[in-house]
C-alpha cells in the first residue's frame, strides 16, 4: 500500500499547481470535517467561490510570511 500512495503522491506533484488544488481540496472535503467544525452555507458559498477564483487564476496568493510582512509594513 505504501508504494502505491508514494506512486499517486508522486503523480500529483507532477501537475500543475492549480490540478494539485483540486486534488486538495477534493481529497480534504471526502474526509467530512463538517461533523466537528459546522460550517454556515454562506461560509461555504464564500469558501467555493474563492476556491473558484484560484481555479482561474483571478487572484494572486501569496505567502503567509509575505502577507505578514506586508502587514507589519503597512501599518508599523
Amino acid at each position: 500500500m505504501k508504494s502505491e500512495v508514494e506512486s499517486i503522491v508522486n503523480k500529483a506533484l507532477n501537475l500543475a499547481p492549480n490540478a494539485r488544488a483540486y486534488i486538495a481540496e477534493v481529497l480534504l472535503e471526502s474526509l467530512d470535517f463538517e461533523e466537528d467544525f459546522p460550517i454556515t452555507e454562506e461560509w461555504m458559498d464564500e469558501i467555493q467561490k474563492r476556491c473558484r477564483e484560484i481555479d482561474h487564476g483571478e487572484i494572486k496568493l501569496i505567502s503567509g510570511e509575505d502577507a505578514l510582512l506586508h502587514l507589519h509594513q503597512k501599518y508599523l
